[in-house]
């Protein structure tokens, strides 16, 4: 991907409410809010940072993945080359399908005539009451663990008012609701939101908005000028920060003590978690015919995380 976003919240636009896109729904989750929750991952976001692990989420649009591993190759079957207008996908040398993304116009129509699923298109168009149906499928696991709905992304206030009207019917059939965001939006729109959660996971991911918009593509100003309106305005909500530690970013005990610094600073109650990085969306890249930026990078080792969750600790508040 090319070029970098401005450090302004996209537009949301919020016309069409009752619909949106979404590119997963994952059940059984455990890690992104209480008890066993279902999450319902909404297309676009306006940062890119390096690490992503939904890169397939962050336009705003469907995009096309290719997973080469699940294709059944064309002796077997030749559906998407003949159902692509575009003439976009090719054979290679040695017989195999590839995709020339320049030609692409994520229209779908090979993922469709694909039986072994190796293309997909990643986005659809869902009501509030589709996304819901499937939602409700776990209701009885919400109950007795206390889980429920997680909005998640991409940027899910990227859709702002499909977002709104999700929650709105959860709540409604009395399922717990919580949002993962990275902040990077019209506070008009965090505070809708927030008036129908019971949880809130904000990322923070660095405090030096010259190093955030150099790995990240826009500065933090907006994003830590929102979280503290947050926590002004919502004392009683849960607020769980969320700070992913990357190698060469973020990881020195100057990043970590600097980003404490500034949420022991807020007012009201909330939590700080450090997390270590992964590289589980690298795969997804190369599916998108991207290449991952931070290459063969390693995660931090249990020792450097234990000592970065020392510093975060001690801290003091401001």
């Amino acid at each position: 991907m090319t070029g970098k976003p401005s450090d302004t919240a996209r537009d949301p636009g919020r016309g069409e409410e009752s619909r949106g896109l979404v590119f997963n729904i994952q059940k059984f989750s455990l890690h992104d809010g209480s008890g066993i929750r279902t999450l319902v991952f909404l297309q676009g976001c306006p940062l890119a940072c390096r690490w992503c692990s939904n890169p397939e989420g962050q336009a705003r649009l469907p995009v096309l993945a290719f997973d080469v591993n699940k294709c059944i190759g064309t002796v077997e079957c030749d559906g998407c080359l003949q159902a692509c207008a575009e003439k976009a996908i090719t054979l290679s040398e040695d017989g195999r399908v590839r995709i020339e993304r320049e030609l692409c116009d994520d229209c779908g129509k090979c993922a469709d005539a694909c039986p072994s699923m190796a293309l997909t298109l990643m986005g659809r168009t869902m009501s509030v009451d589709e996304v819901m149906d499937v939602v409700e499928e776990d209701s009885s696991f919400y109950a007795r663990s206390g889980g429920g709905l997680t909005l998640s992304g991409g940027e899910p206030l990227s859709q702002a008012g499909f977002a709104v009207e999700l929650l709105k019917a959860a709540r409604s059939r009395g399922i717990d609701t919580a949002l993962e965001t990275s902040g990077h939006c019209r506070w008009e729109d965090l505070k809708d939101v927030c008036g129908h959660l019971d949880q809130v996971f904000f990322d923070i991911k660095s405090v030096d908005g010259a190093k955030h918009e150099d790995y990240i593509g826009v500065g933090n100003r907006l994003i830590l000028g929102n979280l503290r309106k947050l926590c002004e305005h919502f004392p009683d909500l849960t607020i769980v920060v969320r700070t992913p530690i990357i190698p060469g970013f973020n990881d020195s005990p100057e990043d970590v003590a600097a980003v404490a610094a500034f949420v022991k600073d807020l007012p009201g109650s909330r939590r700080h978690e450090i997390l270590p990085y992964h590289g589980f969306g690298a795969p997804k890249y190369r599916q998108l015919g991207w290449e991952y930026p931070l290459g063969d990078l390693e995660p931090p080792t249990e020792e450097q995380m234990s000592r970065l969750r020392e510093v975060a600790g001690a801290v003091p508040a401001g």
